[in-house]
C-alpha cells in the first residue's frame, strides 16, 4: 500500500433520522473534535467564504508521535443534506481528503465517513522517507487509526439524533 496512490478507508452506520438532522451535525466542523484522539480544534475560517463550496476550515491537531500542527482545509464538495468533503492543506495536492455522505434509506439514512490519505505531504511523509521499507505498515496503521476515529464520529451522530 503506497501513500502516493491515495489509499482510502471508510466507515458507515444506519441512523433513524432525517438527512437534515444528520446534516446539521456533520456539516459543523467542530463536531469531530469531541470524538477525535487527534483533532483538537476546528472552525470555519472567519475571513473566508460562508460555509459551502470553497469555504475553509482551520484546524489544530496533536499526535504523540508527531507533535502539534495546524491545517487549513477547503470544502471541495458540498451538497446540502447529502455530501460534505474537504481537502486538507493544498486542495490540488491534499495531505488527505475527507467526506461525510448521507444516503436516505427506508428507515432513515446511511451515514458514511471516508478518508483518502495523500498524495500531498503530511505527517506521514517524513516517517515513510526514513523507513521506506515499512511504508505499507505505516500507511496501514494510519488508515486503522482513522477508522477508529471515524467510527466514533458515526456512533456519536447516531446517539445524538436517535437519543433525542
Amino acid at each position: 500500500m503506497k501513500y502516493a496512490d491515495g489509499p482510502t478507508t471508510e466507515q458507515q452506520i444506519d441512523i433513524r433520522a432525517s438527512p437534515a438532522e444528520v446534516w446539521a451535525i456533520v456539516s459543523d466542523p467542530t463536531f469531530p473534535v469531541h470524538q477525535s484522539t487527534e483533532l483538537q480544534e476546528a472552525a470555519w475560517d472567519p475571513d473566508g467564504p460562508a460555509p459551502g463550496l470553497g469555504a475553509r476550515i482551520l484546524g489544530r491537531n496533536h499526535h504523540d508521535r508527531i507533535g502539534e500542527w495546524r491545517t487549513t482545509s477547503t470544502i471541495v464538495e458540498w451538497s446540502e443534506g447529502s455530501i460534505c468533503s474537504w481537502a486538507v492543506n493544498d486542495p490540488s495536492d491534499p495531505a488527505a481528503q475527507w467526506w461525510f455522505e448521507i444516503e436516505p434509506i427506508a428507515e432513515g439514512v446511511t451515514l458514511r465517513q471516508r478518508v483518502r490519505i495523500g498524495p500531498g505531504r503530511s505527517g506521514l511523509s517524513p516517517a515513510i522517507e526514513r523507513m521506506p521499507d515499512r511504508e505499507d505498515e505505516i500507511v496501514e496503521n494510519r488508515l486503522r487509526f482513522h477508522e477508529m476515529n471515524m467510527q466514533a464520529n458515526l456512533e456519536a451522530v447516531k446517539l445524538r439524533v436517535e437519543g433525542r
